[in-house]
Parts: structure tokens; sequence; C-alpha cells
């Protein structure tokens, strides 16, 4: 099974009122965090093996899994014995790699430090900060198909990121920095990677993989897309952080496909 990689160390500055005190992976939907919320997206599909690039707050991701098994589960304290009993565990089939990747290093850099825990193996990849009901197995199909070096999950949203130029044939050729129609296709993450990917990440900690990397595949012809038309939004705001709780605690939330199959 391929491993995932979530990129989880950015400042996350636009959701300061919730990321002055933890990473924005690490904010909450109803009790739970947005990590949290994708990893389990993931493991719907069969994909259990995380490393996640940390950065900002690093520690706070690394204790939430290594304190996880006593959060999810029914425990006795007992002080005078000065022991734990777990009763019952709601542990998750994960194994979790967690690698500080610096605070300030960027996205394309994070991943290189990735290599030799990923290995010479293709490898799912996406941000630690947007949720979706992207049928992962689709997307994998789509990138074997394409025979391409990346596949990434395209979606449509008004606005607020740079646009996407894709073909007939579904093969991504430049971006925009602005989007032009309202009805743009956007990056969405959820990325499928073959190794070779990291021979377009140069050395240093300045490297953006959206600028460069994905701009030389896009050129080369490498940059295949998965169009998905279902739910996708980020969590970019604090009205972005309102709107997915309450979707999740009205029982409305598309991405909890465990919960929704």
């Amino acid at each position: 099974m391929m491993k995932v990689v979530i990129l989880a160390g950015g400042l996350g500055t636009r959701l300061s009122e919730e990321t002055e005190l933890k990473p924005k992976p690490m904010v909450e939907i109803g009790g739970k965090p947005i990590l949290w919320h994708i990893m389990k997206c993931y493991s719907y599909y069969g994909f259990n093996d995380f490393i996640i690039l940390t950065g900002y707050k690093s520690h706070i991701i690394k204790d939430y899994f290594i304190n996880y098994y006593t959060r999810y589960s029914d425990i006795t304290v007992d002080m005078v014995e000065n022991s734990v009993e777990i009763h019952k565990t709601r542990q998750e089939p994960w194994k979790v790699t967690m690698l500080y990747t610096g605070e300030n290093t960027m996205t394309g850099s994070r991943i290189k430090k990735a290599q030799s825990h990923i290995g010479n193996e293709p490898f799912l990849l996406t941000y630690g900060d947007g949720v979706s009901d992207v049928n992962i197995a689709e997307v994998i199909k789509s990138h074997k198909t394409s025979k391409r070096l990346i596949t990434m999950t395209a979606v449509q949203l008004a606005g607020r990121f740079g646009a996407l130029v894709i073909k007939e044939n579904n093969m991504i050729t430049s971006f925009m920095e602005k989007p032009k129609g309202e009805e743009s296709w956007i990056n969405g993450g959820y990325f499928v990677c073959e190794p070779k990917v990291f021979d377009y990440i140069g050395e240093g900690d300045d490297v953006t993989f959206e600028k460069l990397p994905l701009e030389t595949l896009a050129k080369e012809n490498q940059l295949n897309a998965y169009k998905h038309y279902g739910f996708w939004q980020p969590m970019d705001t604090l009205r972005d952080k309102n709107q997915l709780t309450d979707l999740w605690i009205n029982g409305k939330a598309p991405w909890a496909v465990w919960q929704n199959s």
C-alpha cells in the first residue's frame, strides 16, 4: 500500500484566532482535528501508513498521536497503585511517522525531506487543512491510466486561488495566478506521485512545490488532472472552520465517507 504524505507544517496566518495556540491541521472540527478527518478519509480507502510533515508547533501534533490511545479510550487511573488500566480502546489501524521539517520550510522542501522515508515507491500526498469526498481509489486509477508522473485532484471554487489550464485529455498545461471565471479549476491537493517527482524538487528549504516543480511537470506534460466535481473545502478562515463544524455536528459532512457509506 502506498504511504500517505500530509503537509502539516504551515503557520495558518489567516486562521490566527486558532493557530496562535496550535498548528492549523490541529484546529478541530467537532472535537477532532481536521488532520484526523483527512486521515479517516484515506483510511476508508485502505491507506493507513501516514507520514506527517510538521513544522510550526510540531510538538502539539506529536503529543496528539503519542497520547491518542488514552485520549479516545476508557481508562482508570489508580493514583495509589500508580497504574493506568485501559478498559476499552478506540484505536485506528494507523502507522504515523511525524517528521519535523522546519518552521519556515516551503512545501516542496518539506516533501523532499521525506524522500528517505517514502523510498522509491509511488505515494499519496495532500495538505493538512482541507477536506473532500474525493474518491481516492478513482484518483489512483486516473493516475495509472495517465502514465504521467503526478496526478493532481482539480476542484472548482470561485475566486480565491490560482487556476489551472486543463486540456481535453486531462493534461494540465499551465497555471494562472488568478481565475478568469467563477468556474475555474484549481489545485485541490489529493495528489498521486511517482518517486521521480523528487527529481523536480531542488535542494534547500525554499522550494515551493506549487511553483517550479509543478510548473516544470506541467510544461513536460507530466501533470495529470483528476477532475473532482463533489465536495471540497479548505479551512483557511474562521468562517470556513465554522461552516465545516456546522456540517459535521448536523450530520451533513460530505467528507465523512467512513460514516456515509
